[in-house]
């Protein structure tokens, strides 16, 4: 038996194909979107995929499930609860895969959603490991407020975090503390909020040091469950019907998209459709220095997946924009990870630019910060925790776009954030809203935050 675990850094993601040697037959779990790594397994390993099993229909990214099974005639596996629009096989407590002499248990644990399942691996008559998809993570559980809208069972996040309470405490509390614990998502997922950095534990290591595992009420649990959780992208209502539809072939739906274009003047520019809002990945150094009207810049960086996906809503046409052609095929195959390929309106290398964005004279502000609007763009818990200038603005990134009215305009505006990232994609896009200069502390916000 073999377990091989496949991580996608950029959205935290673990899936998993569980490998019966004496057979040759592969089960995945929580595939993403591009099912190569997969495939290439099976060949290293001389093996087919002959099952996929979903334990529950993701907000955050595109699973491949569709895809394998039309490809490798792959039976898909979810709770009946999940009322798939694909067809699939009802895995539900009670039910039993056999591969060779591996047994995979299906468990209800509803509470991150009410159709989340966990499967439990058994091998030769022993519980050996349990895959809790956003039920259990390390060093914390999944959180029950992604489904509280827009779904046919639609349940109050309150109602799904006692379901949480008791997923937890009736069924895999009650496994051995051997029992290897094998999440799919770790530290920097918006699927939790405390999660370790480790990929991999045990139920008695969860025990011992998960804080929703502790001695506490019902009531106590839901309270803490329930605070401070990150905010919800846009992304994630429209992610969860992708999945329980079926995503397109990944590679069919890349082929829609052309590469070669380059926009380097002016005519080329007028050729687009100015209503489009641009995503311009390049550098905040590249950007500020030249750009196009209507332009908002999210970096090509770890979570452009997760700000792509909070700053444009799913079905709003948009143009990406990259430094080069490898650029942009790598960020056209990271925009599918979110589903989001169908909405690009068209894919191109920029080296050029019609706008500038405001140079700020740091000293000046440093001396006397007052002198303009600070826009504080970190989530609420981070500015509470590290305030960094007295009577700032703090409107979270993910909401600034609607409330742009909360933004003063009688002195030219600062935006930042905690070291850069957001505060680009920010100012951007208060540049384009506002008839007043805004600028962009970047990482100099270090000074001030460090010096809190």
């Amino acid at each position: 038996m073999i377990i091989e675990q496949f991580e996608d850094k950029n959205l935290s993601h673990f899936s998993y194909a569980i490998l019966s040697e004496c057979n040759r037959e592969i089960v995945l779990v929580d595939p993403a979107r591009d099912p190569k790594p997969y495939y290439d397994f099976a060949r290293a390993h001389d093996a087919e995929i002959t099952g996929i099993i979903e334990t529950h229909p993701h907000a955050d990214f595109v699973s491949s499930h569709l895809q394998i099974q039309k490809q490798r005639a792959a039976k898909i596996y979810a709770s009946k609860l999940m009322k798939p629009a694909f067809a699939f096989t009802s895995f539900d407590d009670g039910a039993v895969l056999a591969l060779g002499r591996i047994r995979l248990k299906a468990m209800n644990t509803p509470g991150h959603s009410p159709d989340s399942i966990s499967v439990v691996l058994e091998h030769e008559g022993k519980d050996k490991a349990v895959f809790t998809g956003d039920t259990l993570f390390i060093g914390d559980c999944g959180r029950p407020d992604l489904r509280e809208q827009g779904e046919d069972l639609d349940l109050k996040r309150e109602e799904l975090a006692k379901k949480m309470y008791n997923s937890l405490r009736s069924k895999l509390m009650l496994l051995e503390d051997d029992v290897l614990v094998y999440p799919a998502h770790g530290a920097g997922t918006l699927c939790g909020k405390a999660l370790s950095k480790a990929n991999i534990s045990t139920i008695g290591a969860e025990k011992s040091t998960n804080w929703s595992l502790q001695d506490m009420s019902e009531a106590e649990f839901t309270k803490e469950i329930l605070t401070d959780q990150p905010f919800i992208p846009q992304y994630f209502p429209y992610d969860v019907d992708l999945n329980k539809k079926g995503a397109p072939d990944l590679d069919e739906s890349l082929a829609n998209l052309s590469l070669g274009l380059k926009i380097d003047n002016l005519e080329q520019v007028e050729n687009l459709d100015p209503n489009i809002i641009i995503v311009d990945t390049r550098s905040s150094e590249a950007y500020k220095k030249q750009h196009l009207k209507n332009s908002i810049n999210i970096m090509d960086g770890d979570k452009f997946e997760t700000w792509l996906g909070s700053l444009i809503s799913p079905g709003d046409p948009f143009f990406l924009a990259a430094v080069d052609d490898e650029a942009l095929t790598g960020l056209m195959e990271r925009v599918a990870k979110i589903g989001y390929e169908p909405f690009i309106k068209a894919a191109f290398v920029l080296g050029f630019g019609t706008e500038a964005s405001a140079e700020l004279n740091f000293k000046a502000f440093k001396k006397d910060p007052s002198a303009y609007t600070i826009v504080d763009i970190r989530n609420q818990s981070e500015a509470e925790s590290q305030p960094a200038f007295k009577h700032s603005i703090n409107i979270p990134l993910p909401e600034l776009e609607q409330r742009l009215k909360e933004v003063p305009t009688d002195k030219p505006i600062v935006v930042h954030c905690a070291g850069g990232y957001r505060s680009a994609a920010g100012s951007s896009l208060l540049e384009n809203s506002l008839d007043v200069n805004v600028f962009d502390l970047g990482n100099h916000i270090e000074e001030f935050i460090h010096n809190s």
